[in-house]
């Protein structure tokens, strides 16, 4: 199977040459998404706010690919600072179910004003 790539108006488009969304076989693989609405604003400066809008565009993209967040097996997430931990896994709490994916929290530096980057791994039947 030819590898697809996946991409909406409904979710903001990438900064450099890569694909929001990549599906290979039943392995579909979204790029890290922030904060950013569909029209490249940051929505806010709290991390709940960010981790709500970045969970907007993985959803966007997972639908745009025939998948949903239940078909996801592996979340990372990225942090700017651990301090952030308690109010990003509160927002995140409401996206995901049992049974939940795997998840991997990094702490790491993000483009200024970007203080949550989500990516997600799905697997589609």
């Amino acid at each position: 199977m030819a590898k697809q790539a996946f991409s909406s108006p409904n979710a903001p488009s990438p900064a450099a040459k890569y694909s929001p969304a990549v599906r290979k076989g039943n392995m579909l693989q979204i790029s890290g998404q922030v904060g950013f609405d569909p029209s490249g604003t940051l929505v806010g400066d709290s991390v709940d706010a960010q981790t709500r809008q970045a969970f907007a565009n993985v959803n966007t993209l997972l639908a745009e690919a025939g998948a949903s967040i239940d078909d996801v097996i592996m979340l990372r997430v990225y942090l700017t600072d651990p301090g952030h931990f308690a109010e990003m896994n509160a927002a995140f709490a409401e996206y995901v179910t049992e049974p939940f994916p795997a998840r991997t929290t990094v702490y790491t530096g993000l483009n200024p004003g970007i203080l949550v980057e989500i990516d997600a791994l799905a697997v589609l039947d």
